[in-house]
């Protein structure tokens, strides 16, 4: 995880955005309004004598081109097929990705919705629909320039980030190594656990906040994070409360899943696995970005002490939990 430019969004005015957007032969009306994004920059922008559209500004130097285009045509093909996602609109030379002075940035309708309830069953049986659906899609075609999730990716490269930048504090370093070094020996024998499975292409980031839901069901707004990785990478995040709760959450979404697409109940081997690297992986993602003064601004708790006390105690709590499955 490679440290960025520090200041990524400096020269992004309010001017800029807006000229951006008439570039693409949009007239605006001036209204500007920015949504809740910390790794890109998302704006709800007024347009003369129509609806608003919603404008994303790519962080500088994270993704390649030919990354991003890849998360566009695969939200172009889940709407070719009805799957409610949100694809970016196109120019009449049906570009979908434009450029305007230092940065990169995709236009898309705006779409509303409320949060998923996780607590009703039948929504999460219609989510498993969803995600099968998805995933049948995803199934067809492999991600050239987008990563895959594994122990490597998301688990070693974010721990030695955070050594390597002088992150974590010289009275931890030591429990710190032996605690990260032990999860991750056992993130990756859980995936030997479970054994050959497909990688796929995947939605990447499915928590509750990602999902917006109508009186037609759920759907997507951003593919950021999509990548290549195992099924359950799509459905664990939606999973809370204890290990009954979790069961028939599990049960609910899965009977909708295999609908569509064929669940490889191997992989439910992995969820605390997989929960592992991304508590690690957030942890370096924030340090990654420490530099930019959004994330100073509206992370404060990072990087003290009582932050990183905990951090080591949530990693020697998946050790625990990683050590029941074998």
């Amino acid at each position: 995880m490679p440290s960025l430019i520090s200041t990524p969004f400096s020269t992004l005015t309010p001017d800029t955005i807006l000229n951006a957007t008439e570039s693409l032969g949009f007239v605006c009306s001036g209204s500007l309004f920015p949504l809740n994004s910390y790794e890109n920059r998302v704006y709800q922008i007024g347009i003369e004598n129509s609806t608003p559209l919603i404008a994303k500004f790519y962080r500088p130097h994270r993704w390649s081109r030919d990354a991003i285009l890849e998360e566009h045509q695969f939200s172009q093909e889940l709407e070719a097929l009805e799957i409610p996602v949100v694809a970016p609109w196109k120019s009449e030379t049906n570009q979908t990705l434009h450029e305007y002075e230092d940065f990169r940035f995709a236009l898309f309708p705006r779409k509303s919705g409320s949060a998923l309830e996780v607590g009703n069953i039948e929504l999460l049986e219609w989510m498993g629909r969803f995600i099968g659906r998805l995933h049948a899609v995803g199934a067809c075609r492999p991600f050239q320039y987008r990563r895959e999730l594994n122990a490597e990716t998301y688990g070693y490269r974010a721990y030695q980030f955070l050594i390597e930048n002088r992150f974590i504090p010289d009275y931890l370093k030591d429990r710190y190594c032996h605690a990260a070094e032990t999860a991750l020996q056992n993130v990756e024998a859980c995936f030997q656990k479970a054994g050959p499975m497909n990688q796929i292409r995947l939605h990447g980031d499915m928590h509750c906040g990602n999902i917006l839901w109508s009186e037609n069901g759920p759907h997507i707004v951003d593919l950021d994070d999509c990548l290549m990785g195992p099924a359950i990478q799509d459905i664990w995040m939606l999973l809370s409360g204890d290990e009954t709760q979790v069961n028939i959450q599990l049960d609910y979404i899965l009977n909708g899943y295999n609908e569509f697409f064929d669940f490889n109940y191997r992989e439910l081997h992995l969820i605390e696995a997989l929960r592992t690297l991304r508590i690690m992986h957030y942890s370096a993602w924030l340090a990654n970005r420490w530099e930019d003064p959004a994330f100073p601004r509206n992370f404060p708790w990072f990087n003290t002490a009582q932050y990183w006390q905990e951090h080591l105690e949530h990693i020697n709590q998946q050790i625990d939990l990683l050590n029941q499955i074998f």
